[in-house]
């Protein structure tokens, strides 16, 4: 039995939801998103909670049911707050900036690296050595962030490259004389 799926997701106020055709739409201040439902569950909007039952026994239902209350959670923060990921870049000469719809970075290449930034993904530079990733699909600014980070990721042994805010990374001793 999911211990995820029984609890009913929290609506805040501002936030829409609704479901019509096996799509469940979630509209709020900052924007619009719809989630395509599968067949093993049923969802019930009903005085500000969102609810999913699986439909019949089987173990497909169940692993559905657990997942779909987490993506309608996340849909919800999304559109009422957002998600943020921060990427932090260290090494010298590294630096990145926002430059019309692309991100240009250099990262110790002999050119420089130029990302477009997907819709719906809003990417600013709060100073050179750190960029921040910020949309409303939790899984869209994931996978941005892990693009960017792909670039150059960090070494252990002097730890340059690009990482998360919250990543530690773990530091390897050199070779010794």
């Amino acid at each position: 039995m999911s211990r995820v799926g029984k609890y009913p997701v929290e609506v805040p106020s501002g936030v829409q939801v609704s479901v019509a055709g096996g799509v469940l739409t979630t509209k709020g201040k900052l924007g619009e998103l719809k989630l395509p439902l599968s067949g093993h569950v049923a969802v019930d909007v009903a005085d500000g909670k969102v609810a999913v039952k699986p439909v019949g026994t089987e173990a497909q239902a169940r692993m559905m049911w657990g997942t779909t209350r987490s993506l309608i959670a996340s849909m919800v923060k999304g559109v009422s707050e957002g998600f943020s990921k921060t990427l932090e870049i260290s090494g010298t000469g590294y630096r990145a900036a926002v430059q019309g719809k692309n991100l240009v970075m250099n990262l110790g290449y002999s050119h420089d690296i130029v990302y477009a930034i997907p819709e719906g993904i809003k990417i600013t530079t709060p100073r050179p050595t750190a960029v921040t990733v910020e949309g409303i699909d939790k899984q869209r600014v994931g996978q941005v962030a892990l693009d960017i980070r792909s670039f150059r990721k960090p070494e252990p042994y002097k730890g340059k490259g690009v990482r998360y805010e919250t990543e530690t990374i773990r530091r390897k001793e050199g070779k010794k004389k």
